[in-house]
C-alpha cells in the first residue's frame, strides 16, 4: 500500500548535512584553522559516503546486486542525482577555499602557493628539496589503451602526466598556430627564466614542427615518505607553504629528460569499501571471513574517479578508456584533491590562536578519593561527554577491578580506541581473577580489524569473548558490574547505559551521555540482555527498551499518548534528538501526530527523511546543529501531560537500528537527571549561533538571533550550565 506521505531521499538528505559541515568554513567567528578543519571533515565524510553508499547504489545499478528498496533504473537515477549535487557542492568548496580561506591565510602572513607564481627567492630551495627529498621516491608508470591496466590504489593521489618525445634540433621550427593554441594554458613544465618558477598556466610549451603522438604516465604521490605540505623558508614576517604535488609539477622536466612535458593533473580513485559477508555464519566462520575480506577492501570496485576539472576533455577521455572508468563514476574536483589532508596543514604563524574548546571537567562529587560505587548506590549519575571527563568511566571500571565483591564485568564493544584504556582495564580485571565477559561486534564498519585484534588480545588474557550474533549487529553501549557480598549476601550491582562507544578518544570529540545506576529493575534487564547476547534466553524487559523486543510497541504507545492529549485539547509535545531519522514507519507516526496537533521538535544532526513544511507536518520543526563537537546523543522527550518521560540510549530512528540491531534505551527515572536532559534539549532548541532549520528543500536556514535576546551557542552554553551546577 502506497503511503499518502512523502519523504526526503536518505542520501540526498545526508549530502545536505555534509554541506552544512562545509558551511562552517565560512564562519569568520571561528579561528582560521578551525574553519580549515571543517573543509577536511567535509572531504573525509564525502570519501566514506562514496565508498559505502554510492558503491551500494552502483552495484544495484549495474545489476551486480539486488535490492528490495530500489530498482536498477532508480539506482542509476539516484547516482546521477548524487553526482550532480556533489558537483554543485564541490564548486562551493572551491570558492570557499580559494576566495575565503587562502586570502585569510595571506592576511595572517601565511602564503600558501596554489599553482601560481612562486617567488624567486624560493626557486633554489624548491629545486633542492625536490632532488633530495622527493625525486628518489617517484616512479612514473606508462599508461596505454588496450594493454595491461595499471592498478590505481584506493584514495591515493596520482599525477596524470602527458608528454611528447623531443624532436631533433634539425626539425625545430615555427609551430603551426593551431598547435600553439592547443598548448597554451595546458603546459605546466617548469622553465627557469630568471623570473621565478611558473607552476600554473604560464609555463612553457614545446616547440615542434608537427603533431607528435603523446605519451601518458601516472605517478603516485610519495606521501608515505614526504609530507603533503612543505614549509618553505620564511621571509621577513611572511611564512610560506606549498603542496608537495606542486613541487613535483614544477620539476617534471627532471623526471622526463627526453620529453617535452605538456601537462599534468591530479586524479584519485575511490573504491567500494563495504564488506559482503555471510551474516548467518557462525562466530568462527565470521572471524575467518572478516580476516580474509577486510584485506580486500582496498581493491574493491571503482565507485568514483575524481579528476582536476581543468583537465582537457581529450586527456580525460584517454584516462577513462585506459582505466576502464564508467562515465557515471566521474566526479570533477579541484586541482588539489584529498583536501581531508588539510587537518595536517602546518601553522607556522604561532600568533594564530586555536579554538578554546570546553575542557572536560571532573565532577567535584567524584574526586579521586570518592568511590563511584558509593555515590551511585545512593543516587543515579548522568555524565555528559565531552563536557565531563571520560576518566570517570575508566575509574568506574578500575574500581570494579579492585573491589573484592565484584563477581563479573560484562561490556559490549562496538568501537574502541587503539591502545584502549577500557580494554587495558578489562584485561587487568581478568588478570586480577575477575570474570570478564565482552561482547565484540565484529561488523562495526572500518573497525573490524581493530575489534578483531583487541578481541584476540582480551581472549589471550582470559576474558570470555562473545562474537557477533548471526544476522544482527549489536549496537548497544552498555556495561554491567555484577557483585555479591563476600558472605553471599545480596549487594547492589551496577549498570551503565550510554549513547556513545567506550572510546576515550572519541569521548573528547563526540557529545554523548552515559547513565550509571544500581536500580534493580535496570540491572536485571541489562543482565537479561547480556544473556540474550549469549543465546541463552528470549527475555522480557520491564524497564529498558530494547530494539527487536519491546522498543517499537513502546514508542507507538508513547506517540499515541501525545495524540490522545492533543485530541483532548491538551498539549501534545514530543522532542526527539538523534543522529538520523529515516524509518518511514516511524516518520509516518510523527506525521500522524502532527496532523492531530502534537507539537514536535526534531534535533537531527544528519539524515532526516521527514519533510517539514507540508500540510501533514505543519507542527514539526527540524533543527540541525553543527559545532565544535559531533552531536551524537539520542534523547527522546514525551510531554505526558506535564509529567515528562525522557529516554536516552544508542539507536537512531533508522530501519537498521530499529529492526536489525540490538539497541538499548533507558528511561531517566531520577527527576533531577531528567530535568538536566530537558535543560539540554531546551538550550539546543534556543541555539541562535550554530543551529539551522532544515526546510522543505533540504536547505540549511540559519536561525537568527532576535534583537534583545542573548546569544545562545548550545554546546558552550550547556557547558557553562554544567559548570555552574558542578558542586
Amino acid at each position: 500500500m502506497e503511503s499518502k506521505y512523502n519523504y526526503f531521499k536518505r542520501d540526498i538528505s545526508w549530502l545536505s548535512f555534509n554541506y552544512r559541515v562545509l558551511l562552517e568554513a565560512l564562519d569568520e567567528r571561528l579561528p582560521l584553522y578551525e574553519r580549515i578543519n571543517f573543509i577536511s571533515i567535509y572531504s573525509s565524510n564525502l570519501e566514506e559516503f562514496y565508498k559505502i553508499r554510492v558503491a551500494d547504489h552502483k552495484a544495484v545499478a549495474s545489476g551486480a546486486t539486488e535490492s528490495d528498496e530500489e530498482t536498477v533504473q532508480s539506482a542509476r537515477e539516484l547516482v546521477e542525482e548524487i553526482n550532480k549535487e556533489v558537483t554543485r557542492q564541490l564548486d562551493d568548496r572551491v570558492r570557499i577555499y580559494e576566495q575565503k580561506i587562502l586570502p585569510a591565510l595571506r592576511k595572517n602572513h601565511i602564503i600558501f602557493y596554489q599553482d601560481n607564481h612562486v617567488e624567486p627567492f624560493h626557486q633554489q630551495f624548491i629545486k633542492d628539496f625536490f632532488r633530495e627529498e622527493i625525486f628518489p621516491y617517484l616512479q612514473p608508470v606508462p599508461v596505454s589503451k588496450d594493454k595491461i591496466v595499471s592498478f590505481l590504489r584506493d584514495n591515493r593521489l596520482y599525477l596524470a602526466i602527458r608528454v611528447y618525445p623531443k624532436k631533433e634540433e634539425k626539425n625545430k621550427g615555427e609551430e603551426p598556430k593551431e598547435n600553439i593554441e592547443k598548448y597554451t594554458g595546458e603546459c605546466i613544465n617548469e622553465r627557469n627564466d630568471g623570473e621565478g618558477i611558473k607552476v600554473g598556466m604560464e609555463a612553457a610549451r614545446p616547440n615542434v614542427t608537427d603533431l607528435r603522438h603523446p605519451l601518458y604516465f601516472v605517478m603516485k604521490q610519495p606521501y608515505a615518505k614526504v609530507p603533503r605540505f612543505i614549509e618553505l623558508p620564511s621571509r621577513e614576517k611572511n611564512h610560506y607553504l606549498m603542496f608537495t604535488e606542486d613541487i613535483i609539477k614544477a620539476n617534471l622536466n627532471l623526471i622526463f629528460p627526453g620529453y617535452d612535458v605538456d601537462s599534468s593533473y591530479c586524479i584519485k580513485i575511490s573504491r567500494d569499501a563495504d564488506i559482503l559477508i555471510d551474516d548467518t555464519a557462525s562466530s568462527a566462520d565470521l572471524v575467518a571471513q572478516l580476516k580474509k575480506k577486510v584485506k580486500k577492501r582496498k581493491i574493491g570496485d571503482v565507485c568514483r574517479f575524481v579528476y582536476d576539472r581543468a583537465m582537457p576533455s581529450e586527456f580525460l577521455d584517454f584516462l577513462v578508456d585506459a582505466f576502464r572508468i564508467q562515465r557515471d563514476e566521474l566526479v570533477p574536483g579541484d586541482k588539489h584533491l584529498n583536501l581531508e589532508d588539510l587537518r595536517h596543514l602546518p601553522n607556522p604563524n604561532k600568533s594564530l590562536h586555536s579554538l578554546e574548546k570546553p575542557k572536560p571537567m571532573k565532577l567535584t562529587v567524584l574526586d579521586e578519593k570518592e568511590s563511584i560505587f558509593n555515590y551511585v548506590a545512593k543516587k543515579d549519575l548522568l555524565l555528559y561527554y565531552p563536557y565531563h571527563s571520560f576518566e570517570h568511566f575508566i575509574h568506574f571500571l578500575y574500581e570494579a577491578v579492585h573491589n573484592p565483591e565484584t563477581r563479573e564485568i560484562m561490556v559490549t564493544q562496538y568501537r574502541v580506541a587503539e591502545n584502549s584504556a577500557v580494554i587495558n582495564t578489562l584485561i587487568a580485571a581478568a588478570q586480577n581473577g575477575k570474570k570478564v565477559t565482552v561482547f565484540v561486534e565484529l561488523k562495526a564498519r572500518f573497525d573490524e580489524e581493530n575489534n578483531l585484534a583487541t578481541a584476540e588480545m582480551m581472549q589471550a588474557a582470559g576474558i570470555k569473548i562473545i562474537y557477533s550474533i548471526p544476522g544482527l549487529k549489536v549496537h548497544a553501549k552498555v556495561a554491567l558490574i555484577r557483585r555479591r557480598g563476600l558472605n553471599g549476601e545480596k549487594i547492589p550491582s551496577y549498570a551503565y547505559i550510554s549513547t556513545g562507544n567506550f572510546n576515550e578518544k572519541t569521548a573528547t570529540l563526540y557529545a554523548d551521555c552515559g547513565l550509571f545506576t544500581c536500580r534493580k529493575e535496570i540491572v536485571a534487564d541489562l543482565y537479561n540482555l547480556f544473556r540474550t547476547l549469549q543465546g541463552k534466553e528470549d527475555p522480557k524487559f520491564t524497564t529498558l527498551l530494547v530494539a527487536r523486543f519491546n522498543l517499537i510497541p513502546e514508542l507507538n504507545r508513547l506517540i499515541d499518548r501525545e495524540i490522545s492529549l492533543a485530541d483532548e485539547g491538551k498539549q501534545g509535545r514530543i522532542i526527539l534528538k538523534m543522529n538520523a531519522l529515516q524509518d518511514p514507519t516511524m516518520i509516518d507516526r510523527l506525521y500522524e501526530a502532527s496532523e492531530h496537533g502534537v507539537q514536535i521538535d526534531l534535533i537531527v544532526r544528519g539524515i532526516c527523511c521527514l519533510i517539514p513544511g507540508q500540510s501533514y507536518s505543519r507542527n514539526i520543526r527540524v533543527t540541525r546543529i553543527v559545532d565544535s563537537f559531533l552531536e551524537h546523543a539520542r534523547i527522546w522527550y514525551f510531554g505526558n501531560d506535564g509529567t515528562p518521560k525522557v529516554f536516552m540510549g544508542s539507536p537512531d530512528w533508522m530501519r537498521r537500528n530499529l529492526y536489525r540491531r540490538i539497541e538499548a534505551i533507558t528511561p531517566i527515572l531520577a527527576p533531577d537527571l531528567r530535568d538536566s536532559l530537558i535543560e539540554m534539549l531546551n538550550i539546543q532548541l534556543a541555539d541562535n549561533q550554530k543551529a539551522c532549520w532544515v526546510d522543505d528543500k533540504l536547505q540549511n536556514i540559519f536561525k537568527k538571533r532576535t534583537p534583545g535576546t542573548p546569544a545562545v551557542r548550545a554546546q558552550y552554553t550547556f557547558y557553562d550550565w554544567l559548570n555552574k551546577t558542578n558542586s
